[in-house]
This record gives structure tokens, C-alpha cells and sequence, in this order.
């Protein structure tokens, strides 16, 4: 995909802030001074068995671009992929199960499209706001800055599991909780941290599909910085190195490691299970956030004030031989 993005003619627009050139979360578009807009799309297919817990889970996903940015959720679209021969419960069961899930963020679906299609996908093309001198973007990484991670590693690998049906019941359990959960109140506590502290938060990503190591390239080379990762460090969700040794691997977590292996350089003494965890796809998964050294403590603290699983995992440096470096 990078490679086609980078052919696509971009044009001139001063009112587009944040675009597909430094592959951020979402875009942003300016309306006024003081106002612009966020716009963001994702859907996929099932991951888990329940068709109203699929639907929380891929709206919080959707949102969570929104929230990466530091904006506020006003209003999305469905986007539906379903058999012509399905069962309409389990399609009612998704629907109620995202729009749940809109509902508690206080974004309003206005509607959406439908499409027949053997395979299930689901989703939501999110509109939020922002002030523009408020956008937290992946380019704002600053050499001396730390790095927190706000939920534990592990969806994809315990999603692999659990379509085997080799899935401890606790790990499914974690996972799904953890999927299902917005980064709401992270984007609130990390934003109002941020304008009490003389602007101390730097940037900020989700990690998602290309998984904490793929996110953290992202950020790296946007923001022109090496980023440093504690693997010590790094919160895990129960079960996920267990379904790791157990040869449960998505394919997503392969293709992430074929992609942005290149650009890493990992220590000897990290076990292979946990750089392997490193590249595992997550679905909803928390924010990465670059934070003046001297202020992640008190941020951790407040994120986890708010029962935020959050953890300072590594630090960022001056761009050096490799983006990413694990320790």
C-alpha cells in the first residue's frame, strides 16, 4: 500500500493539516482558525465468535483513529459487507453491537452502505473535531522524549487462537475486553495532560494493524527519530506468549514482519516469542504516545489513575543507523 500511496498525486490544499504523506491515523482538514475536521475509515472481518461483541469491537477500532489525533467523535457511517443469504439476526446483532459502542462515545450514526458479499467485514468511517493547534500527529516524536503504551500486546495472536479453538478461556476474555474498550478516556486524561504541562505530549499513534513495531516505524520515520523499545517493558495480555510458542500466528503479524523488519534492529537478549509479539496485529489496540521525559511519569500515573494499563516502554532518540531499536 505504501508503495501505491506514494505514487498518488497528493495536491495543494492549506487546508489540509494532516494528509497520507507520513501514513497518520487519519486525516485532518481545517475549517476555520479554531476548527477542523477528522476523518477516518476501517472495517474488517470477524475476529471473535459473538456477532454483538464484533460490532462493539469494530466501532471502538474505528474510533480510535479519531482519538489518536486528540480529536472529539461527532458523527460516522456503517460500512457493511454480508451475505445475501445470511442469517439477518447475526446482521442485526453487529449493527446493535457498533452502534452500542457509538452510542457510549457520544458519535451519532447517520446511516451507511451496504454491500452482498460472501464474507463478513464491518466498520465505520468516523467524522470528529479538533483544533487545529491541538492535533497530536505520528510526525511530532522529539529525541529525549519517552514513550507510553496504553493497553497490553496480544489481540491478533489470541484472535489466531481462538479460531483454532485452542484459546485459553481467560486470554479470550482479556483480549475482548481490552478490544472492546475506547480510547476515550486516553485521548481525554493524555489532551488535558498535554495543555496543563506546556504542551508535553509530542505526538501520538494508535497501534493497530501493522502491529506496535509497524506503528512505531511509522512514527520513526514520520517524525525523522529513532524510536527505542524495552521489550521488559512492554505489557502483555494473558496467554498471547503461550499462543505464540503454540505456532498460532495470523497472517497479518507475518506480513508485518516482512515489511518493517528492515527497518529494526533487535538486541540479542530479547526472547524470540517477544519480538515475534512485537509485530502482532492488533484490533482496537492503545495509544503510543511521545511525551517529554521529564512528564511521562505524571502522565503514566494519570492514565493509570484512570485504570488505563498504561506503561513507559522505551524512549526516542536522534535518528541513528535503524528507526527502531529493541532492547
Amino acid at each position: 500500500m505504501d508503495a501505491v500511496l506514494g505514487k498518488l498525486p497528493q495536491g495543494k490544499n492549506e487546508n489540509v493539516l494532516v494528509g497520507f504523506d507520513t501514513a497518520d491515523d487519519a486525516g485532518v482538514y481545517r475549517l476555520s482558525a479554531k476548527l477542523a475536521l477528522v476523518q477516518t475509515v476501517d472495517f474488517f472481518t470477524p475476529i471473535v465468535d459473538d456477532p454483538f461483541t464484533f460490532g462493539e469491537i469494530a466501532a471502538a477500532n474505528s474510533l480510535s483513529d479519531v482519538y489518536a489525533m486528540g480529536g472529539k467523535p461527532l458523527s460516522a457511517l456503517s460500512i457493511v459487507a454480508f451475505p445475501a443469504k445470511g442469517d439477518i439476526e447475526v446482521l442485526e446483532q453487529i449493527l446493535q453491537g457498533g452502534f452500542a459502542k457509538m452510542q457510549e462515545a457520544g458519535c451519532a450514526v447517520l446511516g451507511g452502505h451496504s454491500i452482498a458479499d460472501e464474507e463478513i467485514k464491518f466498520g465505520f468511517a468516523v467524522t470528529g473535531t479538533i483544533d487545529p493547534a491541538r492535533v497530536l500527529t505520528n510526525a511530532g516524536a522529539r529525541p529525549g522524549d519517552a514513550l507510553i503504551l496504553t493497553k497490553r500486546l496480544g489481540t491478533g495472536v489470541i484472535s489466531t487462537a481462538l479460531k483454532k479453538g485452542k484459546a485459553m478461556e481467560k486470554s479470550v476474555a482479556a483480549a475482548i475486553e481490552s478490544m472492546r474498550t475506547l480510547n476515550r478516556q486516553t485521548c481525554e486524561v493524555t489532551t488535558r495532560f498535554s495543555e496543563e504541562n506546556s504542551n508535553a505530549v509530542h505526538a501520538a499513534t494508535d497501534v493497530t494493524g501493522f502491529g506496535l513495531l509497524g506503528h512505531a516505524r511509522e512514527m520513526a520515520l514520520a517524525s525523522k527519530v529513532t524510536i527505542e523499545i524495552d521489550h521488559r517493558k512492554v505489557k502483555v495480555l494473558p496467554g498471547a506468549l503461550e499462543a505464540i510458542r503454540q505456532g498460532f500466528l495470523p497472517g497479518g503479524l507475518k506480513n508485518n514482519r516482512e515489511f518493517a523488519s528492515c527497518s529494526v534492529s533487535v538486541a540479542a537478549n530479547v526472547p524470540p516469542e517477544i519480538e515475534t509479539l512485537l509485530y502482532d496485529p492488533q484490533t482496537s489496540g492503545g495509544l503510543l504516545i511521545s511525551v517529554a521525559a521529564a512528564s511521562a511519569p505524571s502522565l503514566e500515573s494519570a492514565l493509570r489513575a484512570a485504570k488505563i494499563p498504561a506503561a513507559i516502554i522505551g524512549q526516542v532518540t536522534k535518528r541513528g543507523e535503524h528507526p527502531i531499536i529493541v532492547v
